[in-house]
């Protein structure tokens, strides 16, 4: 079974290396590293078993995340786990007052510091998260990004949307205490 060896070597060489980049977000998803290491470990399980319908030349990395996304996906499904309701009217009126005091400027929150983006981006709903992190952090395209979430590119872009205005008004009194923005 030389085809078999090859694909083992072949997995071992392109998919482990962006294990890193998996369990991340595993981390950022589950919120709890017991349940990243099991996410993770049921990932690779997955896509070890699958690796011969992976398309050479295709983007590994999302192909993995996509798994990831289903595993999770499919664990929340078995437990029916209540969801947050957000009222977006409230959220769009600060957001829009943020922005038109903004107007103008580039990037306000580049400069803040790792934590404090972690716990804004902790405190997304699911949905969200996944797509900030899918597409601002991972930075796959629009389309890679609605196939690993199994939703129309609309649908990502307006969680994405939705998801940096939550961001944005998570953010902004701490870069304005810090001087990033102005009152």
């Amino acid at each position: 079974m030389a085809g078999a060896g090859n694909l083992k070597s072949r997995f071992e060489a392109s998919a482990l290396p962006l294990m890193h980049h998996v369990y991340t977000a595993a981390l950022y998803l589950a919120h709890d590293r017991a349940e990243a290491e099991d996410l993770l470990q049921e990932t690779y399980l997955r896509a070890y078993r699958f690796f011969h319908r992976f398309r050479e030349g295709t983007n590994l990395k999302a192909w993995l995340l996509t798994i990831l996304y289903n595993v999770l996906r499919n664990r929340h499904r078995h437990r029916a786990a209540e969801q947050r309701r957000i009222d977006f009217a409230a959220v769009g009126e600060k957001y829009e007052r943020i922005a038109a005091a903004m107007e103008g400027r580039d990037a306000p929150f580049q400069h803040l510091v790792d934590g404090e983006i972690e716990r804004a981006l902790e405190s997304l709903p699911h949905e969200f998260r996944a797509v900030v992190l899918l597409v601002d952090v991972h930075e796959l395209t629009y389309a890679e990004a609605a196939t690993a979430l199994g939703c129309p590119i609309g649908t990502v872009r307006s969680r994405l949307s939705r998801a940096r205005r939550l961001l944005h008004v998570a953010l902004h009194e701490y870069a304005r205490q810090r001087g990033i923005v102005d009152s």
